[in-house]
């Protein structure tokens, strides 16, 4: 997460992630899952301007990005291959929650006006929403001088939302991957992993978190993901030979398009491929940018416009600052 400080506002760019392993464990008493997964935040960035108010009120605004705009709604208004969700705008946004639970988890009375701009697709396993959550909470933390840590934001975070501690853990040596327990909020940060490239692909249809999880079953024999770790860091291809996402099944009973993913990322010759939590998203992992780069060149090609080349991004705790005037509406 970087972000860039000024007089006017607090600019923050939020990255995606992708599930390189997801396991259950168990069924929680709360009716939750227990979970082993590791993340790799990547670089496609959603990017927030906060300022603050000096009336206690949380505004916010949100659009698609110059680009993906032109994707948000087909012409003939169907749904296309390129057609992205709406945006949930007010206090139904996810970002308004988690501001609104930490000004009454401090007892702030000052508000607070964010204006999101998203490259991130939207119901796509890609964290976008958990993301942008997170950075409402740096700013909010900043900007209202609480003076909060990170561990102590994502103890809210965990309220909101299971994804979003991931992307508030603090960062030893620019880690950008962790393995994360529990619902999600258990964080271990993995210093020292090498640079992955993939290519990231949304289909027409997104699909609902708590949907795909009523359908899921746990294994009797969960598996680990330590040996996928080993074989990353050791920079061996047999690393996708053991990705796991155990929700990939139900989320197949519920679309087709997952399985239409599944085929068409067979057909490649990516080292690996699977979807990303609970999707729809779906990726593979290349042998170098290069490689990704062609491959979502040809997938594009096959009708699929939301395709990226993408790179995990190591650096996720990186700040700059730089000035700016205002932000942009």
């Amino acid at each position: 997460m970087n972000y860039f400080d000024s007089d006017a506002a607090i600019v923050i760019q939020t990255p995606a992630k992708l599930n390189l392993f997801l396991e259950l464990l168990a069924k929680r008493p709360d009716g939750f899952h227990e979970i082993e997964t590791l993340m790799s935040a990547i670089n496609i960035y959603d990017r927030l301007y906060v300022t603050s108010l000096s009336e206690g009120q949380t505004q916010l605004t949100c659009r698609w990005a110059s680009g993906m705009e032109a994707l948000s709604t087909s012409r003939n208004g169907s749904k296309t291959s390129a057609t992205l969700d709406e945006l949930p705008m007010g206090s139904d946004n996810i970002v308004w929650k988690a501001v609104e639970q930490l000004r009454l988890r401090a007892g702030i009375a000052a508000g607070i006006a964010i204006h999101l701009v998203k490259r991130i697709p939207a119901a796509a396993g890609l964290g976008g929403a958990s993301s942008d959550a997170a950075a409402a909470l740096v700013a909010a933390n900043r900007l209202w001088g609480l003076g909060w840590t990170r561990n102590r934001l994502a103890e809210v975070a965990a309220e909101i939302g299971s994804d979003i501690p991931f992307f508030l853990a603090p960062r030893t040596n620019g880690a950008g991957m962790a393995v994360c327990r529990g619902r999600g909020e258990q964080i271990e940060p993995l210093a020292g992993m090498p640079q992955l490239h993939f290519v990231l692909t949304r289909p027409p249809v997104g699909l609902s978190t708590p949907g795909v999880y009523q359908r899921c079953k746990v294994p009797a024999q969960p598996k680990s993901a330590a040996p996928l770790i080993e074989k990353l860091r050791s920079g061996d291809h047999l690393a996708g030979q053991l990705l796991v996402n155990r929700l990939q099944p139900p989320a197949e009973e519920l679309s087709p398009w997952i399985r239409r993913m599944s085929e068409l990322f067979a057909k490649t010759d990516c080292v690996g491929h699977q979807m990303s939590g609970s999707g729809s998203s779906y990726f593979g992992i290349c042998r170098s940018a290069r490689h990704a780069r062609c491959l979502a060149t040809r997938i594009r090609a096959a009708g699929y416009e939301l395709t990226f080349q993408v790179s995990s991004a190591p650096h996720l705790h990186r700040i700059e600052t730089k000035r700016i005037e205002t932000a942009p509406l």
